[in-house]
């Protein structure tokens, strides 16, 4: 009885010792703001069951070896149900890392989604990332959320610059030297994410793994790309459209305001100029000589 009561002393002492580091990866990852709370619940959740599952199986043990008089040492025993603990961990563990967006089938109410703590990031697309503008816009610290590339839009940045058509090759490697301009860069916080997406009958091509990558990780998708956009917005994803922003930082004037404009050519029709404002932006002028 003695040694029955011994048993379970240390068997809920390993439970404890579970818990109590589940708990301490918890807490630390709570004053570690820019980690993410998935991976690590989803451990946490998968070292609870399983040591509950060891806790049901470990009487089982006992009871082979006593009705089949196998005759196993005690520390034979022990060791037998602390593989078997360790096993089940390990492989719950990585049943509910891989399937952690379809434990809510499973269990309701609880769903591992990632979350990011702080500002939600912003995922960069392939043509944002050639474009450019984002990162001068983080530059100037209109943007304080971290960047986040994954890594199937570098692959597929990869490909373009390997292109043999020579204006898809340079785009490419114009989109590979701003990602390590980014990284150099002090004042942007960049990340390439190798958090692979579930391949899914309906998630094939980049575009479509974006927009659940981004809708993932609660970020916000950030592209140049009319359609993408709206293909995310109808997936309920926020999406950053560069060419919209660009447009709403445009110089607003009112009617009757005076401007100055550098006629530099003529305009299609008789008496028509043509200049440009420092955006950019083409001033057609009537009258003009």
């Amino acid at each position: 009885a003695i040694s029955g009561s011994q048993e379970t002393i240390n068997f809920w002492a390993v439970v404890w010792s579970g818990l109590g580091m589940g708990l301490f990866v918890f807490v630390l990852d709570v004053f570690t703001p820019k980690k993410k709370l998935g991976a690590l619940a989803g451990v946490f959740f998968g070292l609870l069951v399983g040591l509950l599952f060891s806790a049901v199986l470990a009487p089982l043990v006992n009871m082979i070896n006593d009705s089949y008089g196998i005759g196993l040492e005690k520390e034979a025993v022990a060791s037998i149900k602390w593989m078997i603990g360790i096993c089940i961990c390990y492989l719950v563990i990585s049943v509910v890392i891989r399937t952690k967006d379809d434990v809510r089938f499973v269990i309701p109410y609880v769903e591992f989604t990632k979350q990011t703590k702080g500002a939600r990031p912003l995922v960069l697309d392939t043509s944002a990332v050639i474009d450019g503008r984002v990162a001068d816009l983080c530059q100037s610290k209109l943007f304080d959320a971290p960047l986040v590339i994954p890594r199937f839009v570098l692959n597929e940045l990869q490909l373009i610059a390997d292109s043999p058509d020579k204006l898809k090759r340079n785009r490419g490697r114009r989109g590979l030297d701003i990602i390590k301009r980014m990284q150099e860069s002090t004042s942007i916080d960049v990340e390439i994410d190798d958090t692979p997406v579930p391949d899914l009958e309906d998630v094939k091509g980049v575009d479509q793994k974006l927009v659940v990558f981004t809708k993932n990780c609660n970020g916000r998708l950030t592209t140049t790309d009319y359609n993408l956009s709206k293909v995310a917005q109808v997936r309920e994803v926020d999406v950053v459209n560069i060419n919209d922003l660009a447009n709403s930082l445009k110089t607003v004037v009112m009617p009757g305001e005076t401007m100055e404009v550098k006629i530099i050519k003529a305009g299609e029709e008789a008496e028509q100029g043509i200049g440009y404002l420092d955006d950019g932006t083409m001033i057609v002028v009537e009258g003009a000589h």
